[in-house]
């Protein structure tokens, strides 16, 4: 008789306070019998989880790698093997710059069943809740979500990023903050004028929340002065320009 497989999900915790995760992401959470979660999630959502349920931190972030993805991979397949039904925390969306398919792919390999449970994207959250909206009637018809971090070219920068540079509406980037002077420049060089508005927005569950605006010809010195530390969002266009903040009954 064959072992019960256990199923792992996918869960996409959103970005910032811990009730920003999904009605369905909760509830898997509360029945799960491991979670392993990721850097940046809400610590509350950890004491939302069973209390026999293992809690497993395989966090992983540029610069500080406590764990390799063949190794997440791995501990997924075992736990469920095991028969436990794993949530896997993942910060954003899993499958926005979040290795959830690579995750997807190995479960996918090894027989074990899983789910993917969206969230709310980092690249649409931490802009809006520093008041930018990423589209805007009459300001910004589209948005563009790049990763600003791969090993593939000289400078960091995917190879289509002059492409980009001369889309219209607003340009969402993602990891890129350690690159932001070289990013400015390149957008320009690609036909963005230096005056196009830019804001960087470290937030949710950063240990540093800031928001920076300025333009393409001082974003970089305007972020270097206010010591913003990753991880950042670095938004492009008019829209980041707009500041619409939470208001207060008075």
């Amino acid at each position: 008789m064959s072992a019960v497989l256990g199923t792992v999900y996918l869960v996409g915790a959103g970005c910032g306070q811990a009730d920003l995760i999904t009605v369905r992401g909760l509830r898997l959470l509360q029945r799960c019998g491991a979670v392993v979660y990721d850097d940046l999630i809400a610590p509350e959502l950890l004491d939302e989880a069973p209390a026999n349920a293992e809690r497993i931190y395989m966090g992983k972030r540029e610069g500080r790698h406590s764990a390799s993805q063949e190794a997440i991979c791995a501990k997924l397949v075992e736990l469920a093997r095991a028969g436990k039904d794993v949530a896997r925390l993942k910060g954003g969306d899993p499958f926005v710059f979040g290795r959830g398919g690579e995750e997807a792919l190995a479960l996918q390999a090894a027989g074990v069943p899983f789910e993917v449970v969206p969230g709310v994207t980092s690249a649409v959250a931490i802009p809006a809740l520093a008041g930018i909206p990423v589209t805007h009637r009459g300001v910004s018809q589209s948005f563009h979500v790049a990763t600003a971090h791969t090993a593939d070219t000289p400078d960091g920068l995917p190879d289509h990023f002059d492409d980009l540079a001369r889309l219209p509406g607003t340009l969402v980037l993602l990891m890129g903050l350690s690159r932001l002077e070289i990013i400015a420049r390149r957008l320009v060089e690609a036909g963005k004028a230096p005056d196009t508005p830019a804001a960087v927005v470290s937030g949710g569950n950063a240990p540093h929340p800031a928001t920076v605006r300025g333009t393409l010809a001082d974003i970089a010195a305007k972020t270097r002065a206010a010591g913003v530390l990753p991880p950042a969002v670095i938004v492009v266009g008019e829209a980041a320009a707009l500041e619409l903040s939470r208001s207060t009954k008075g």
